[in-house]
């Protein structure tokens, strides 16, 4: 989960980012690092939509054309990835979003997913206590599912940070009318897809992203009416449909059929919530970013703090003792991810403690 760092000024009226967001929309499809050394930097006068999908990041610009402001962009654009690259955009998982205001007012959205409430320990332990692997563990299969996030946050961001001139509905209906029509699968989904064996496991998955047991190749259009119905629901009767109505009994009666966790009871109680972000400052500039249960926030802040006590402009940017100092300063910061990091609504997070300067001169 990766952190936004503002330092002093945003780009935008609102400048805004998902821990979704990667490149910039202009990247054509193929090697990243061919694009990355032969495309010149992306500039415009009022705003930028970066995300890992040209397809996605254009629904945004055009959504900003129409009078949207940065939130109502973003919220589009995490819904058209969720049909055009399922690994960075969803409707069944969730995520983090950081909003800088005009006047410089910061705010996060905590949209991740939450565990159910069968999701006990000894759920996850074989008989003689050992963590269970494989199907049915913490990490893999539905009993390693949580109840998905990104519907509710979405909804909370338009509610509170949207620009008022477009509803819920016309923000949803270009990922629709994608699912629905179709698109050309790129190069890199198309490679996403066959590098990933998960999605052949399963009858369902091999449905929807397989045709004729082989993966899309680059160039075929690739349509999801099953998920162009499901946003369609959303539209007509709005985020809480995800969470009460049909989609959640769909998705509680699969939970069923494979020995799932997730019921109705825990779909109804899922809370998106806005959250304070970390503050902290590196060689004085203000850092800002993600709290728990994001460890991003804190590992990133923790790992600058150690950097500042380093000179590290007396080393050439690609030298090996610059590189040694940053990668000694990460190790000891995901040390204490590990130790330490956890949902603060559950379990007692020292977050000040590792945000410390004084900690890290230590």
């Amino acid at each position: 989960m990766k952190s936004l760092i503002k330092i002093q000024r945003a780009a935008l009226t609102l400048a805004i980012a998902f821990s979704l967001t990667g490149t910039f929309f202009a990247r054509p499809s193929g090697s990243f690092n061919a694009a990355a050394a032969s495309r010149d930097p992306v500039r415009a006068r009022r705003g930028l939509v970066a995300s890992t999908s040209q397809i996605a990041s254009q629904v945004g610009v055009d959504v900003m054309k129409r009078g949207g402001n940065a939130v109502d962009a973003a919220i589009a654009v995490a819904f058209a990835l969720a049909v055009t690259y399922p690994a960075a955009g969803n409707l069944g998982g969730g995520g983090f979003m950081m909003i800088r205001m005009r006047n410089g007012k910061t705010v996060a959205i905590d949209y991740r997913e939450m565990a159910p409430a069968a999701a006990q320990r000894n759920v996850y332990l074989d008989k003689d206590g050992n963590l269970l692997k494989g199907e049915g563990s913490s990490t893999v299969g539905y009993r390693a599912s949580g109840v998905p996030g990104t519907v509710a946050g979405m909804e909370l961001a338009l509610k509170r940070y949207g620009s008022g001139k477009l509803n819920w509905s016309q923000l949803l209906e270009p990922a629709r009318r994608l699912a629905a029509e179709g698109f050309p699968m790129g190069h890199i989904l198309a490679r996403s897809l066959r590098g990933n064996d998960y999605l052949s496991s399963y009858p369902e998955t091999r449905r929807i992203f397989l045709r004729n047991g082989n993966f899309y190749s680059d160039g075929e259009v690739f349509r999801q009416p099953e998920l162009a119905a499901t946003f369609a629901r959303l539209q007509r009767s709005g985020p809480k449909e995800f969470y009460q109505g049909q989609t959640a009994r769909l998705i509680v009666e699969d939970m069923k059929r494979h020995n799932g966790l997730i019921t109705m009871a825990d779909m109804r109680a899922y809370v998106a919530k806005e959250r304070d972000p970390l503050r902290g400052s590196y060689r004085g500039f203000e850092i800002l970013s993600m709290p728990p249960p994001s460890s991003g926030g804190a590992v990133l802040l923790e790992m600058l703090n150690i950097l500042e006590g380093f000179d590290l402009a007396k080393h050439d940017w690609a030298s090996s003792d610059r590189h040694h100092l940053t990668v000694e300063a990460m190790r000891r910061a995901f040390a204490d991810r590990a130790e330490y990091m956890g949902d603060a609504d559950f379990v007692k997070v020292p977050v000040a403690g590792l945000i410390d300067k004084a900690y890290a001169d230590r």
